[in-house]
């Protein structure tokens, strides 16, 4: 593998995750982005209490990322072997924690009735 191309790069992740599995967690992902675009279109702002509670969910999307990237390379916290391995754990760590905000803040702006505001 001279060249890391964006070919390359597809056919390694349908080989880890196999090729159904992976083209559904990119339709999942374009699905949950467009969610996103659309809420924020729609709002025209953040809504900063819906902010805060996708906030406090991103350690959880952290630590299902790299367990379930283990899970389906059948690796375990002892396989790690010098500081690549550890900079490619950080970034999936960090991908599913920003994945995981923008899917609960994405399912609190559609899914919850937005109050009115009240009138005197």
């Amino acid at each position: 593998m001279k060249d890391l191309t964006l070919e390359t790069l597809i056919a390694v992740f349908e080989e880890i995750f196999g090729r159904g599995l992976f083209w559904a967690m990119v339709a999942a992902a374009v699905l949950v982005t467009l969610g996103w675009l659309y809420v924020l279109i729609r709002d025209r702002s953040l809504g900063m209490r819906q902010f805060l509670v996708a906030q406090l969910f991103m350690p959880v999307g952290a630590v299902l990322a790299v367990w379930f990237v283990m899970a389906m390379t059948d690796s375990r916290l002892a396989d790690i072997g010098g500081p690549v391995d550890v900079i490619v754990f950080l970034g999936i760590a960090a991908m599913g924690a920003v994945g995981s905000a923008i899917l609960v803040y994405t399912a609190e702006r559609l899914l919850v009735r937005r109050r009115a505001p009240a009138q005197d």
